[in-house]
Order: structure tokens, then C-alpha cells, then sequence
């Protein structure tokens, strides 16, 4: 990254149509303010700003603002100067210092985040300096995390009506083992019959006929034969039409969870692509537990910028996995880690969770911390805690992951 400039500070308050400039000097002064538009004339106007008052390439004004995304954090990102995206909470507690009125505005908001920069600019990081690649695999991981919230949500939406009305589905989805409403071959067997009334009426060849359009292919007829039975056992049932219009509700239901998988589908294979494009892959999926999906959401949180984190510590606790020390006088209390990127701990979970399943030094360390009292998800974040390490590790050094060393004691034990 350029060097940073020595003497002023800018601030920029966003807003969806506009955004308010000020720029601050080393005395705190104030040196220039101007309200832009959201367009590319806008952003001209700030980069004119930003040149009358000394901005260049070897030495760049630093930007504090608000938010890590859109367009105009982009072309300032493009320029190479130091964007630090503050959190709104701090900069609410920043301009506490400056009013005790409780007074607010745009203006005066752009002014705190440039004295931000100008006072405190060495408590705050800048935006990682992460190549396209990995921003664009952060696009389509986190686009993939949350298609597949969404069609979890879907998924449980539509359990929950089908218990109102139609519980022998849910008890043929017992029989069928998969006990998932995501199931190409279920939901086309729904979608057949939306009703307990037409589900008892479905014919052998019928279900068959459907478990094959949604790509069934082993043991069709034996199946059929038990889901069968299941939708015809003695049900409680709803008056008719009430049935039927839950009927319709599950098949509106059914097209937008279809949907869905499809996105998640659709998404989860761009996104395998583009991670495998990527020089740390062989690195990442070296580790147990990670396949190209997790990976790929390894990956676009933690950046393929080297210099973000000093250490393995930062890391820990920018994932949540490195527990909090409280200590005010002789209380002393050592907590779980509240504030962290979701993300991030949403994925090491399953990432832990599978490495247990398929390692067995893995298995070994998380038994050892549930022998200590340890519970489940305690252990898997102390897991998470050590693997995290292990991984900041082999990105520095450019090494893949090596059981030997990441669990020295368990492979002596076994020998």
C-alpha cells in the first residue's frame, strides 16, 4: 500500500443518494466540506477535493467512512489510499465527544470519522488489500452462505405447514430416510399430491413415475411400495377447504424453495471455480474438513492479504474462536467471544465438525476437552481455535497442512 499522507484526514458520511465530505488537518481544523452525489460526477468532485488539498499517488489522503461496500468504497479502493471502514456503534460513540446534546447530522458525522483517522488512526485497520479474485470469491461464497440460509428457512417453513395439515407426508419422509424437504425426488412427489386427500389416491406407478422425475433411480418400486403406505395410514385431516388452500400454500411453497436450490446449486459451482482459480487452495483443502465450498468461505473472509493479521491471535479473534478475558479488580472471568465475524464462526463450525468426523488426532483433541467438561460446541471451538492457527501458519509459510505437526502428541501417542 502507498504511503500515507501526513497532514489531512477526509471523512465521508454515506447515504444512498448522497454522501457528505470533510476534510480535516493535523490541528484538527477543518479544511474543506462539500455534499456529493452517488454518481460517477460526484465521485469526481471528491477526487478534485481530494487534489486541492494535496492528494497524490505517493502520498494519499486516508478515507474513514462508514460501510466496506458499494461502488464508491470500490473507485477509492482502485486508487490505493487507505479506506478504513469504521463500525457505525464506534463512530456513535466518537461523537460523543464531541456533543453532549445528542445532536446529530450529516456533516458534523463526516467530521468525526476524518478526526477518527486523524487521533485514533492506529487503533483502526484499513480494508484488506486483497486481490480481485478473492473479493470476487467473497461474492459468491457469501452469496452461496446465504442461499442456503435461505433455503433452510424455506425448507422449515413449508415442515411447519405440513404438520397443520398434512403430517403423513412428513411421516413418508421418515420412510424415505432422508428427512429433508430439499430432496429433488420429495418435493416432485409434493408437488404431485399438495393434499392428504390426493396423497392417499396416489397409485404405485404414480409415485414411481414421480420419485423418477426427481431423479430416483435405485430401488424405485420397493420405495414407492412403503411411501405408499405411509400416505394412506389414518390421518387427522383438516375440513376440506381449508385442506385445499393449504394445499395451494405449499405448492406456492414448493416453486420458491425449487428456486432456491437451484440458486444454491447454481452459486455453490461458480463459486467452487473461482476458489479453485485460486493459489491457496491446494493450502486450504490440504486441511481436514475442508472441501471447496467451506474452503471457498474460509477464503473470502480471511483475505489473501498476508499483512492483515499480525498474528495467528488476530485471526482467532476476528473468528470468534479466541475466548474473552474480563478483569476488573480481583473478578477475573473468561467468556466466549460475542462480537466476530459470523461468518466465519458459521463455517469453522462445520469445518470442525467434519475434521472430527474424518481425523482422528482431531476426534482426539476434542474428546480430551470434553473429558475436561468441556461442551459440544466448546470443543468444537477450541478445535476451531488450533486448526485456525494451523492455517494462519501454512498461509505464511506457503506449506500444506501436515498432521504430524499439527498434532504432534496425538501421533506420538499413536506410535
Amino acid at each position: 500500500m502507498t504511503a500515507q499522507h501526513r497532514g489531512v484526514y477526509c471523512g465521508i458520511d454515506w447515504a444512498e443518494g448522497h454522501h457528505d465530505i470533510a476534510l480535516v488537518g493535523q490541528d484538527g481544523t477543518l479544511i474543506a466540506k462539500r455534499r456529493i452525489k452517488d454518481s460517477s460526477n460526484g465521485y469526481a468532485e471528491l477526487l478534485e477535493l481530494l487534489a486541492e488539498a494535496g492528494d497524490s499517488g505517493e502520498e494519499p489522503i486516508p478515507v474513514a467512512i462508514e460501510t466496506a461496500r458499494g461502488l464508491l468504497v470500490a473507485e477509492l479502493r482502485a486508487t490505493g489510499r487507505p479506506v478504513y471502514a469504521i463500525n457505525p456503534l464506534a463512530v456513535a460513540r466518537y461523537r460523543e465527544r464531541w456533543t453532549v446534546a445528542r445532536s446529530k447530522s450529516d456533516h458534523a458525522d463526516a467530521l468525526v470519522l476524518a478526526n477518527i483517522l486523524r487521533t485514533d488512526a492506529h487503533a483502526h485497520r484499513p480494508l484488506p488489500a486483497d486481490s480481485d479474485l478473492v473479493r470476487s470469491i467473497a461474492v459468491l461464497a457469501r452469496a452461496h452462505q446465504d442461499a442456503t440460509w435461505r433455503r433452510m428457512k424455506l425448507a422449515q417453513e413449508l415442515r411447519s405447514l405440513l404438520r397443520e395439515y398434512y403430517p403423513g407426508f412428513l411421516d413418508a419422509l421418515a420412510v424415505h430416510g432422508s428427512n429433508s424437504l430439499t430432496g429433488a425426488d420429495m418435493c416432485v412427489l409434493l408437488a404431485t399430491a399438495p393434499t392428504p386427500g390426493r396423497g392417499a389416491k396416489l397409485t404405485l406407478a404414480r409415485i414411481a413415475a414421480a420419485l423418477r422425475r426427481g431423479g430416483r433411480r435405485r430401488n424405485v418400486e420397493l420405495l414407492a411400495a412403503k411411501l405408499q403406505l405411509a400416505l394412506r395410514c389414518p390421518q387427522m385431516r383438516q375440513p376440506p377447504l381449508v385442506e385445499e388452500a393449504m394445499g395451494k400454500n405449499t405448492l406456492a411453497l414448493l416453486s420458491v424453495l425449487d428456486a432456491a436450490c437451484s440458486g444454491v446449486d447454481e452459486l455453490g459451482k461458480a463459486a467452487t471455480e473461482a476458489f479453485r482459480q485460486h493459489p491457496d487452495h491446494e493450502i486450504i483443502t490440504s486441511f481436514p474438513g475442508l472441501a471447496d465450498i467451506s474452503g471457498a468461505r474460509v477464503l473470502a473472509e480471511i483475505g489473501d492479504d498476508r499483512a492483515r493479521f499480525s498474528d495467528a491471535r488476530g485471526l482467532k479473534a476476528y473468528a470468534g474462536s479466541a475466548p474473552v478475558t474480563r478483569a476488573s479488580g480481583r473478578s477475573v472471568s473468561i467468556t466466549r467471544r460475542l462480537v466476530k465475524n459470523n461468518r466465519l464462526a458459521a463455517v469453522g463450525y462445520v469445518w470442525t465438525f467434519m475434521a472430527m468426523t474424518n481425523s482422528a488426532p482431531a476426534r482426539a483433541h476434542y474428546q480430551r476437552r470434553r473429558d475436561t467438561g468441556d461442551s459440544h460446541p466448546a470443543a468444537l471451538r477450541h478445535l476451531f481455535n488450533r486448526m485456525l492457527g494451523q492455517l494462519h501458519h501454512c498461509l505464511q509459510t506457503a506449506e500444506a497442512y501436515d498432521q504430524t505437526k499439527a498434532f504432534p502428541a496425538a501421533e506420538a501417542t499413536a506410535a
